[in-house]
């Protein structure tokens, strides 16, 4: 593929997601501000007991969370473990305790990282029931709490952020599952595969001895469009978002592309609506855009860098890509799974270079920011603000503030609590797995001729633990993570990673609804303009480089500088 196709293809994307912010952007404002409930809604609340027309102060808003989090989470975890006595198990035994635990917190936190094959492991209830609930429930959670946030800048002296269930329903009503459905019809219509068909065994052609081959099946299109509109990732099967019944064009790679970014892109719009300042929504969109584009630019350089007569001929380095898409759009691919909380991928991560890898890891390492997951990217992304903020504030001598709301001390320890929760997790799970006798020679001796460590080897734990802490649930893949120690430690990462954060942001939420929403003087720093904007990457940048860039420099810098 040339460059003229691949960026074209960039292009396109970018145009839609252009012509659709502001559109869905507003549609999602109104689904939220809106005091009037669907008829579908009402009986939903009747049966549940759900009094819509409450609020919930921050504290009972994150227990529902926790709650509804925790019988997700047991449900999900009987479901895989009970699947071999349940219907349409396709004939898959129960799934091993320490890999349902790990799948079950995977897909709960809206992670899905996968140490399992999906064709080989799971059943269609499983998938269906649980993996593809769990794809809509987790993905329309982090869009609540991001509007929960929202709320904390619009109200004033007021002890109440929403109603979590009202939230939850909303989003996944209103939201996911109309564009799902949609969605899922041009996918089917494009021939993705949707279907309860049992494994069909084929004679091949070339096949000696009457071999044979399995081709599976199962309903995968109506998976596939909700894994990508709600950040999940994972995959129906094992080879994820490039396999052929899973992605048969390259129009189906762009669309699952458009997907990825389609709601988190839109969501800045959603917060300039309801605060009632579309100018501070185009600046939160402007820094996220700013970051993606900078990581996009690194990474198609450093994979299209011809160096050796091989990766010239081919144009560029296609190891563990897919022909069927190319350099340029694979890397589109990788860097829009990593900006985001998606796990889905169309080329193997680990065959990227060592620099090219980095980038996709310090993706994740700013925090999916930009545009990040469906709501995690937002309310990420104004955590990065109010740490801007701060950090002018105390420059210039002008009293920090956004949207009229005061950063205290209590709104940076908050919002400070949330930077750290991520490289805490990840360096300290880095840091164990790679010294626990056992795992560590298993890992660091894995990939090297002659039993030797490398920097590769290394940077296949930091990212498996990247993933894990920023729920992303992307892999290098050359790490065999399907152990009693990689499921368990993993899982309580990825929880960790989800729950902490969420907590300290409606807290955040609480603490801003609380105040009284102070009028602009000549001494307010603008926040909005351009060189704001400008602080705020240098910030979200500076943040992640500092306490990531030693252990970079061991992994994918040294793998790349070799």
């Amino acid at each position: 593929m040339n460059w003229l196709t691949g960026i074209t293809q960039v292009l396109l994307v970018i145009a839609l997601l252009a012509a659709a912010h502001v559109p869905l952007g507003n549609y999602m404002a109104r689904v939220f501000l809106s005091s009037k409930d669907t008829k579908l809604e009402a009986v939903i609340y009747r049966i549940t007991g759900i009094d819509s027309a409450s609020e919930q102060r921050w504290r009972t808003y994150f227990l529902a969370v926790l709650g509804f989090s925790v019988v997700s989470l047991v449900v999900l975890f009987g479901l895989l473990r009970l699947q071999h006595v349940l219907p349409l198990s396709n004939g898959k035994p129960g799934v091993a305790v320490d890999q349902a635990l790990n799948t079950a917190v995977s897909f709960v936190t809206n992670t899905n990282w996968q140490s399992y094959s999906g064709e080989t492991t799971m059943g269609f209830l499983a998938q269906m029931a649980g993996l593809a609930v769990q794809n809509f429930v987790s993905a329309a959670v982090g869009i609540a709490v991001a509007v929960a946030l929202i709320r904390g800048f619009m109200r004033q002296r007021s002890l109440f952020i929403g109603n979590f269930w009202v939230d939850l329903t909303r989003a996944t009503l209103r939201v996911l599952l109309p564009i799902s459905i949609i969605a899922a019809v041009v996918y089917i219509a494009l021939g993705v595969v949707d279907n309860l068909s049992p494994d069909l065994v084929v004679h091949t052609v070339t096949g000696a001895n009457g071999a044979t081959q399995t081709i599976p099946g199962g309903p995968d299109a109506s998976q596939e469009v909700i894994k990508h509109l709600g950040t999940n990732g994972g995959g129906f099967f094992n080879a994820n978002s490039a396999h052929p019944l899973s992605a048969p064009n390259a129009l189906i790679n762009l669309a699952n592309v458009f997907l990825i970014l389609l709601i988190p892109s839109a969501l800045p719009r959603t917060f300039g609506v309801m605060v009632g300042s579309r100018k501070h929504g185009w600046a939160i969109l402007a820094a996220m855009a700013t970051l993606f584009v900078l990581s996009l630019a690194a990474v198609i350089a450093t994979e299209t860098s011809a160096t050796t007569p091989a990766v010239q001929a081919a144009g560029g380095a296609m190891e563990g890509r897919e022909l069927r898409f190319g350099i340029i759009p694979s890397a589109f691919f990788a860097v829009a799974t990593t900006m985001t909380s998606t796990g889905a991928v169309d080329s193997a991560h680990s065959s990227y270079s060592g620099l090219g890898g980095g980038v996709l890891m310090l993706n994740m390492m700013l925090g999916e920011i930009a545009p990040g997951g469906v709501g995690s990217g937002l309310y990420g992304m104004l955590i990065i603000a109010i740490i801007a903020v701060f950090v002018c504030g105390l420059m210039v001598g002008r009293t920090p503030e956004f949207l009229g709301k005061r950063i205290g001390r209590t709104q940076i320890t908050l919002a400070s609590l949330v930077l750290l929760v991520s490289p805490t997790l990840t360096l300290a799970g880095t840091a164990v797995a790679t010294l626990l006798p056992g795992t560590a020679d298993s890992i660091l001796n894995s990939a090297a001729p002659g039993n030797q460590p490398n920097p590769h080897a290394l940077s296949e734990v930091l990212y498996a633990f990247t993933s894990a802490a920023n729920n992303n649930g992307s892999a290098f893949a050359g790490l065999d993570a399907n152990t009693p120690f990689f499921n368990i430690a993993l899982a309580v990462v990825m929880l960790l990673g989800r729950l902490v954060p969420i907590g300290a942001v409606l807290a955040l939420a609480g603490s801003f609804a609380a105040q009284p929403t102070a009028e602009a003087t000549p001494g307010t720093l603008p926040t909005h303009r351009p060189l704001f904007v400008g602080v705020t990457v240098g910030v979200g940048l500076v943040v992640s480089a500092l306490t990531f860039l030693p252990v970079l420099a061991l992994g994918p810098i040294n793998e790349g500088l070799l």
